[in-house]
């Protein structure tokens, strides 16, 4: 992090978990945070789904032992090469980029309205208004 100088850990982006998230917390907007750490990545994998006992589910099953048994399924998406942490408007940003944050808009049906591009306060994309 910035405060403590320690690396930021990160992982895939959960679209399952996250569409569970903005339902039970009634979300009406996103800020998508770290977009900077995709840069230079040639594919980004998006969970889309989760795989249980050789069914395809798109939601979070209730019970804590079968959300234990579930694969990832993954949407795998272009990345890009292009540094994104001056970015201050979405014409600064890539155009795969965009359709990185378009699809998260997408997939979890609520508008993302900032963007980090950066760890630092001022490296953001303020009123991005990515609608769904």
């Amino acid at each position: 992090g910035t405060t403590t100088g320690r690396p930021r850990r990160v992982g895939w982006l959960d679209a399952v978990i996250l569409r569970h998230a903005v339902r039970v917390n009634s979300l009406t907007e996103i800020a998508l945070t770290k977009l900077d750490i995709l840069s230079g990545l040639s594919e980004i994998p998006v969970c889309v789904a989760y795989e249980l006992d050789g069914e395809e589910i798109t939601a979070i099953p209730s019970e804590l032992d079968k959300l234990e048994r579930c694969k990832p399924i993954y949407e795998v998406l272009p990345g890009w090469d292009e540094d994104v942490t001056g970015a201050r408007s979405l014409d600064d940003l890539p155009e795969n980029a965009v359709r990185y944050v378009n699809f998260v808009a997408q997939v979890t049906k609520t508008p993302i309205t900032m963007i980090s591009v950066g760890p630092e306060r001022d490296q953001v994309i303020q009123d991005a208004a990515v609608l769904v």
